[in-house]
């Protein structure tokens, strides 16, 4: 015969295997399967982690590599950070750091404190201004990249490999879990953070022009009523990378969130479906306390 307390332990343990299978790490599921029917996302590649303790909460393709296009602005300026000569420097413009693709903000002979260069490359996703900040490091361009490739595997992003430190070449690739990885550890950087969450920036050259620029983020400017808080990202695109974006979110309880869209059919979709996305998390989870 089976003693009472026996009993009483298997029933405990049923119970408490049921309780267990609706919890992520520290994410307590409203049910045990959240309806992944709810949303739809278009782009090819996405994912959502809470970076807290690394727990993936959707991935679409997620582990498939592609190009990352100017989301790689997020690696340069790690490295950059490592290596900064002082952001009150004063960095003069080059003919080396006249890069073509995308809006010119920046022109030869003008002399640029390096805070304003970094800035620029983050909130504009200026490629003049990202290699000005590669230059003003004080290191050649091939180890900088050496730098960028040794970060991503100190990281762990096994599949995350870069041969520029713009994103110009589709060569520049990652997956959408690692670039969420990624975006983890550059937007846990306050320098990096305080960067991309500003909607524009205004500088004086030291020839006393003065520049203005605005973020390429277009959820920054988004006037509806969002049940969350936007906090930052990074945009990027090519024709092989289509339209991407990672961005930082938190919730109204403060929890922070990180969605990456990879390969999105536009500038625009790639907000929206970061916005679908986000809401689909906080519709389908609730936190413990």
């Amino acid at each position: 015969m089976i003693s009472a307390w026996l009993v009483n332990l298997i029933f405990s343990l049923f119970f408490w295997q049921a309780n267990w299978s609706a919890i992520i790490n520290e994410v307590e599921i409203i049910s045990p399967r959240p309806d992944t029917s709810k949303i739809k996302i278009e782009a090819q590649r996405s994912a959502v982690l809470l970076p807290q303790d690394r727990s993936f909460l959707f991935t679409k393709q997620a582990d498939e590599v592609q190009p990352i296009a100017s989301i790689t602005k997020l690696m340069t300026a790690l490295i950059f950070l490592d290596n900064n000569p002082g952001w009150e420097e004063i960095y003069q413009i080059t003919p080396d750091d006249q890069i073509s693709g995308g809006r010119l903000n920046l022109f030869l002979g003008e002399k640029i404190k390096v805070k304003d260069l970094f800035y620029t490359s983050l909130i504009a996703s200026d490629n003049g201004a990202t290699i000005a900040l590669v230059h003003a490091s004080g290191i050649n361009e091939a180890d900088f990249v050496k730098k960028m490739n040794e970060r991503a595997k100190s990281l762990g992003l096994i599949k995350t490999s870069f041969v520029d430190p713009i994103g110009l070449s589709d060569n520049n690739v990652s997956t959408a879990r690692e670039v969420a990885l990624l975006a983890r550890e550059a937007l846990g950087r306050q320098e990096i953070r305080q960067a991309t969450e500003r909607q524009e920036y205004e500088f004086n050259t030291q020839e006393g022009r003065i520049k203005k620029i605005e973020s390429t983020d277009y959820l920054l400017f988004d006037s509806a009523q969002n049940s969350f808080q936007v906090l930052g990202g990074k945009t990027g695109y090519t024709d092989r990378a289509g339209y991407c974006f990672v961005g930082l979110f938190n919730d109204p309880t403060g929890r922070e969130i990180i969605s990456v869209v990879l390969n999105s059919a536009g500038k625009n979709e790639r907000f929206r479906e970061s916005k679908s996305l986000i809401n689909w998390v906080l519709d389908s989870y609730i936190w413990k306390p």
